[in-house]
Order: structure tokens, then sequence, then C-alpha cells
């Protein structure tokens, strides 16, 4: 009997992607790409209240008033595992496990010069030479794709770790990171933005455009779906 199964999908792996400024233009980012999709992910949205303004400071506010996009964030977990990596005889995974993982994500949440620009200052104050500060303590933008229809600029609110088994050497083997994320809106930032900042402002755009298409959509599914409730009084 001839099996009509369904044709394999491709799976879309969600990201995070930090965008490093370099001598010209971008320079070389750290993707962190998620070995397994989380199953659940909180989105949360905190629309501006203007009852919470002192209103003896700064008059009445009209009730409906938001004078910019509401407070957006996302809890998630990450499963990180070497076993696979394992299995197949990858160096990196035997040695380390999934501390380079680890290391890609911790990265997220410290200013930063670069891949490559932060080890050669951290190996030059090892040598004993000067440590010098970032020009500019910052972190860099970090985009968080989940498909083509949500690609969002966040920073990292908050980041945990719990590992479990080790290799040899004390590396984690598998780990469970939970992450906060906060969406950063294209205001946040000033007006004269770098490339990087100029790439976060036009993904979060392009994520609003999707939502402007889907809620017209939904519009479409809601003539058909109200078509045998009684009319409006």
């Amino acid at each position: 009997m001839t099996d009509f199964s369904r044709p394999h999908i491709p799976l879309t792996k969600g990201a995070l992607v930090q965008i490093f400024e370099g001598v010209v233009g971008i320079a070389l980012p750290n993707i962190v790409l998620f070995q397994y999709n989380p199953t659940k992910i909180s989105h949360t949205i905190t629309p501006w209240n203007p009852q919470e303004v002192d209103q003896t400071q700064r008059g009445a506010q009209a009730p409906m008033v938001q004078p910019f996009d509401p407070k957006e964030s996302f809890s998630l977990s990450l499963e990180l595992d070497a076993t696979d990596d394992i299995e197949e005889r990858d160096p990196i995974a035997i040695k380390f496990g999934v501390a380079d993982r680890l290391a890609a994500l911790k990265k997220l949440t410290y200013p930063s010069e670069g891949l490559f620009g932060d080890l050669i200052r951290n190996a030059s104050a090892l040598s004993g030479g000067p440590m010098c500060a970032v020009a500019r303590p910052s972190v860099p933008v970090v985009l968080f794709v989940w498909g083509p229809g949500r690609i969002v600029p966040v920073r990292v609110t908050s980041f945990s770790v719990e590992e479990t088994l080790y290799t040899p050497m004390l590396h984690p083997l598998h780990a469970t990171v939970s992450l906060g994320l906060e969406v950063l809106t294209p205001d946040v930032f000033k007006c004269r933005m770098s490339l990087s900042q100029k790439i976060a402002a036009s993904a979060y755009t392009y994520t609003r455009i999707v939502d402007d298409v889907l809620a017209i959509a939904n519009f479409a599914q809601s003539i058909k779906r109200a078509s045998g409730l009684p009319p409006f009084m």
C-alpha cells in the first residue's frame, strides 16, 4: 500500500543575534541558534497607564492617551544538550560540552567590542598589558528571531543557568538557560542612530507591519465567523 504521508517540513529554529559595530559597517555577529525551540514563551505587553502619572505635577491626562508604544517583554527557557554532538564525534562537544553555547549566551549581557575585539583586549590584560575599558560601555543590539514574522530588538534583562551533568573537565553537558528579554522600540535610540540601531529599528517596524497584515486577515475572518451572530444593537 502506498504511503501518502505528509511531506517533511523543515523546522525553523529561533535565534538570538547580537550585532556588533565594526570599523567599517557591521562586524562578525554573535549568533545563538536555538538547539531546541522552546515549547513555551511568555509574552507580556504593558500599556502606559495615564492614571499612574502624578496629575498635580504634569496636568490631567486624557484617559485614552498612549504617548508611545507599550512595553513588551518575553521570557523563555532554552535547553542545551551535547549528547547528539558527542555521538557524532564533534570535538568541541566532546571537550567542552555546551560551554561554548553558554559563553555565547553570556556575551549578550556584557559590554562588548565584538567577538575578536573582546578576546584581544582580555588576552592583552592577562599577559600584563593595560586593561583598557570599552570605549562606550554599552550592550550591543540583540535581535530576537522567532520565525520570519517576529524579529524584534531586545535587551536581556534576566539570565539564569541550571547545569546538569559534566565532562571529566567539569564542562556542562546539559544546561537550561532562562532568559528575560525586553523589546526595544525605535524611540529608545538616539536621533543619530548607529548602523546596528538602524537595523534594530527596521526589524521592529517590520514586525509591526507583519502584525498589521495579520490583524487585517483576522478582520476578514471575523466577517465570516460573525455571519451567524445577531446584529449589533
